[in-house]
């Protein structure tokens, strides 16, 4: 696993061993870059991210790599968060991120009364846990943490489908990439 784009491009990420996270694959992280950029790579400049449920951390550390401002990773493994961490740490990353070492919902509810508003959010719980979906998106439908412009991406197993509407959520886009897909919302 590395960075595919940006400051810190082809530089390795570490994963927690064991089965408890499934890092997003780099071609799955490509796709979603390149889709979440339509071609212009200054898009992510300045912007603030959510990695839900972040695992490694691959997808926040490839919006810093890709001049994202700011990024909370959340994630609620503590070997998981260590691993974020870790990885922070290795490319020389000492800024523009917190890692929030809670479970999701909680997580986002501390950060809406801190009022962070995000312009990108990045969810991919484990597959097994499909009520995380429905959950974390019907959270961040009603949330302040959620502009008019901001574009919610969910990673999910290609089987499943987390819904064409979630709240005030609308599904603009759905992709499918080996065992991935990925579904892009918006509010309505």
């Amino acid at each position: 696993m590395r960075i595919i784009a940006g400051q810190y491009r082809s530089r390795p990420l570490r994963a927690a061993p064991g089965l408890d996270t499934r890092p997003t694959t780099d071609r799955t992280r490509e796709t979603l870059f390149n889709v979440v950029t339509a071609g212009n790579p200054a898009a992510l400049e300045g912007s603030v991210w959510l990695d839900i449920f972040a695992g490694t951390g691959a997808v926040g550390i490839e919006a810093l790599s890709r001049g994202a401002r700011r990024v909370y990773f959340i994630e609620s493994a503590r070997r998981a968060a260590a691993v974020i961490r870790e990885n922070l740490r290795s490319l020389g990353i000492g800024e523009g991120f917190a890692v929030v070492e809670r479970e999701a919902v909680p997580a986002l509810r501390m950060l809406e009364a801190g009022e962070v508003t995000a312009d990108y959010c990045f969810l991919d719980p484990p597959y097994r846990r499909q009520e995380a979906y429905r959950e974390t998106l019907e959270f961040l439908s009603q949330s302040r943490l959620v502009g008019e412009p901001t574009l919610i991406v969910a990673e999910h197993d290609r089987h499943f489908d987390p819904g064409e509407r979630v709240g005030t959520l609308v599904r603009r886009r759905k992709l499918v990439q080996g065992d991935a897909g990925l579904s892009f919302y918006r509010r309505g």
